[in-house]
């Protein structure tokens, strides 16, 4: 027996020897064996691309950017890339190469300048819209607006330190030296001359010469103008919150006419105002300090048509709260642009969305948020309409969002 493991023991210490002989020290954990392993190549993108449009979402310009990076399988890395681009009949595409660090310098310049930048956009924002606007009264705000803002602009240029100022030319000096972008690179950004799908092909070398090819499709979309969020004029009932500074937190929300659209057939309809005299001490209001107010009688109404964007698709948010005098109910609809009359607002054939709300349950003047969404077809405008019956309501906080 003893005999027998001294030969067991022996023969594993000679095939332990004759293994240790096989590995090279040049190489670690690699034997003299010639490793056939490649690379397996593979890359990661995003798109970046950005476009301005004007008042008639006509394409002023667009960079069709994508963001590229490349790898390989973990085993083996690759150590050379190369990309090629071409289009779906295998022909060269003229592109633009930008480094992957450009973008993230120009961050770090708006980061130091964020002031200023913040001012800067503002007036661009204005200077945008004053083509599109019919209304001079909107137009002359807007003027002022921008007046303002120039002065404020000066202010915080000349605001900015000495520390501020190296920094950004000490990140402009780094913009200015940085490597020209090239096919070659590990990661880089791609400007694609404009929408199509494109070959985007990628070849890894690695360090004893072995190289492999992939290749992906790459659908470079249309650029789409961002659809607007539409306007709530006084969303939330407060006074001198129109664009001009004025408004006593009903002027958006009144009928046409009070004849066609009283619930009761005559009288007037205009909401009212309920006022948070005490703002911080128990139940506050969503926003602000007014919310519309909405008697039991149920004669009352709000209405306001706001502007929408053909085929897109909406989200309105708003707060009600209850009196709990009676049994009562709040609705909230969204009309087609034709509706002309309160009896029409009861036709379905009008009424793109709605929701009503009952005071079962609820806490006495608690105010608790709702949401219709609603499509907006082929509509340009549509009316936000409610009304009361049985308790008084109030309504708060009106916010309209695109979704996407």
């Amino acid at each position: 027996m003893k005999t027998n493991v001294l030969s067991l023991k022996s023969f594993a210490l000679i095939a332990l020897l004759a293994l240790s002989a096989c590995v090279s020290d040049d190489i670690a954990d690699v034997g003299d064996l010639e490793d056939v392993t490649g690379p397996t190549p593979f890359y990661n993108f995003s798109e970046i691309t950005f476009a301005e449009f004007d008042c008639e979402d006509n394409e002023l310009s667009a960079n069709y950017q994508f963001n590229f990076q490349a790898g390989s399988n973990l085993a083996v890395n690759g150590t050379q890339y190369l990309w090629s681009i071409t289009d779906m009949d295998n022909n060269n595409v003229d592109i633009q190469l930008i480094n992957k660090n450009l973008p993230i310098l120009q961050l770090q310049i708006e980061a130091e300048l964020a002031d200023v930048i913040a001012i800067q956009e503002d007036i661009e924002e204005l200077e945008f819209k004053i083509p599109c606007e019919d209304d001079p009264a909107r137009v002359a705000v807007m003027e002022a607006q921008i007046a303002d803002l120039e002065i404020a602009l000066a202010a915080a240029e000349n605001a900015l330190s000495d520390t501020t100022l190296q920094n950004v030319a000490d990140l402009e000096a780094q913009i200015l030296a940085l490597d020209d972008a090239t096919l070659q690179d590990q990661e880089l950004i791609i400007e694609f001359p404009g929408p199509g799908i494109y070959n985007v092909g990628l070849t890894v070398t690695d360090n004893l010469d072995k190289s492999d090819y992939a290749e992906r499709l790459i659908t470079v979309n249309q650029a789409v103008p961002t659809i607007p969020v539409p306007e709530i004029e006084e969303a939330s009932f407060e006074d001198n919150s129109l664009f001009d500074g004025t408004g006593d937190g009903r002027d958006s929300w009144r009928v046409p006419s009070n004849a066609a659209w009283s619930p009761s057939g005559g009288g007037t309809t205009v909401i009212q105002i309920n006022t948070d005299t005490s703002p911080g001490v128990g139940a506050d209001l969503p926003d602000g300090v007014q919310a519309a107010k909405f008697p039991a009688s149920g004669d009352r109404v709000a209405y306001q048509e706001i502007d929408v964007t053909p085929g897109a698709e909406y989200v309105i948010t708003y707060f009600s709260a209850f009196n709990l005098g009676a049994d009562g109910q709040m609705k909230v609809s969204i009309l087609s642009p034709n509706t002309s009359s309160f009896a029409e607002a009861q036709l379905e054939e009008n009424i793109i969305a709605s929701r009503i709300d009952t005071n079962a349950g609820r806490v006495v003047n608690v105010f608790k948020q709702h949401s219709i969404t609603f499509e907006a077809g082929e509509n340009e405008s549509v009316i936000i309409f409610a009304n009361n019956s049985g308790d008084e309501a109030r309504l708060d906080a009106f916010n309209i969002v695109v979704r996407q």
